[in-house]
């Protein structure tokens, strides 16, 4: 089946979206499909105002409506709501075609944070957006029904996956830094709440990985920190498995696909106990959740690194994609078939 995934978030943006689109992509190949990302590489772009990493394409919809021509796709999956999603909505709307979408971030809490406007406005404009999906993919329960109680329709679960192979317990080694060693991992930006990390009074060392619009700032605020800037995913695998305890202050993520990879290298997790954190670790799993985040700190030094991993293998990204595809809405009875056959093949 020929799928077309029309995404703004894309190489070389460095985040859990690029990466969640890139497995599924890749996992979709493997059973046969033939996939085609259209993404800001394509289309003269500007930088995002507040955000410069991230490019907005400008005046995309005459070469959307050229690619999906070209590509004659069996299915449509608009993965965000920038102006590459816009534009790829209002093609499907005008030709009738049905698609999907996901929801992959708090966006609204992003938005309010950054510029002061208030969650209502944006979640209506988000509702309105993707209620015009045949299925919104969302990446927990928790989320499904928290969209769904802000008015959104057709909301459906897509959960996620971790490379086993990749993030794997390894050498730990003992490098010649203070221990205990508490990490962060990902963007370094205001909605991260990286700051409650950072100002904690913990023995030991800090480490950062990542980068962000607050970087700058936030490297001179905390000379002490160990700034590492962004890594491969081979990179971070050592990382976590030279740290003692994998620190995610944020209140904004719908899942947090760096909690997986962590834990998949052994090293346990502190956290607040919000969405994200609680779907990926849940109740009882192996995982320091608490809203004194000091305290989840050092009760996560206390966690069998063993047990934790056990935990990140209960998730794949076979499973996350299988969803991925049971939930797309082919065009055509042909392709709904060719669908219903790959989905049954795969279940036996």
């Amino acid at each position: 089946m020929n799928i077309l995934i029309v995404t703004d978030a894309w190489e070389p943006q460095v985040n859990g979206v690029v990466r969640t689109l890139k497995q599924t992509r890749q996992e979709l190949e493997q059973l046969g499909h033939t996939i085609d990302v259209l993404s800001p590489l394509e289309f003269n772009t500007i930088p995002c105002p507040t955000y410069p990493e991230i490019q907005l394409s400008i005046f995309p919809g005459r070469k959307i409506a050229q690619r999906i021509k070209t590509f004659n796709p069996d299915a449509i999956h608009i993965a965000t709501e920038g102006p590459l999603g816009l534009s790829a909505r209002r093609y499907c709307l005008h030709n009738k075609l049905p698609f999907t979408t996901a929801y992959h971030s708090r966006f609204p809490e992003y938005v309010q944070l950054r510029v002061g406007i208030p969650l209502s406005w944006t979640y209506t404009w988000l509702a309105r957006f993707h209620n015009a999906a045949e299925a919104v993919m969302a990446p927990t329960q928790v989320v499904v029904k928290d969209l769904e109680a802000r008015g959104f329709k057709n909301v459906v679960m897509w959960s996620r996956g971790v490379d086993l192979k990749i993030f794997s317990p390894g050498d730990r080694g003992r490098l010649q830094t203070r221990h205990p060693i508490f990490v962060y991992v990902g963007r370094v930006a205001v909605e991260k709440n990286i700051e409650a990390f950072l100002q904690l009074d913990l023995p030991g060392s800090k480490w950062v990985c990542g980068d962000g619009p607050a970087a700058g700032q936030l490297r001179a605020k905390y000379p002490e920190i160990n700034w590492l800037g962004v890594l491969s995913q081979t990179e971070l695998a050592k990382v976590y498995n030279a740290a003692d305890s994998f620190v995610f202050p944020s209140k904004t993520d719908t899942f947090g696909l760096v909690l997986l990879e962590a834990m998949a290298c052994g090293c346990p997790v502190a956290a607040y106990p919000v969405t994200g954190p609680i779907d990926v670790i849940g109740t009882d799993g192996p995982g320091a959740l608490n809203a004194d985040l000091q305290k989840a700190c050092l009760d996560s030094l206390k966690l069998s690194r063993e047990e934790v991993r056990k935990h990140a293998e209960k998730f794949s990204w076979a499973a996350a994609s299988q969803q991925f595809l049971a939930h797309l809405h082919p065009f055509t009875p042909t392709a709904q078939n060719e669908l219903a056959l790959s989905l049954a093949n795969t279940a036996e």
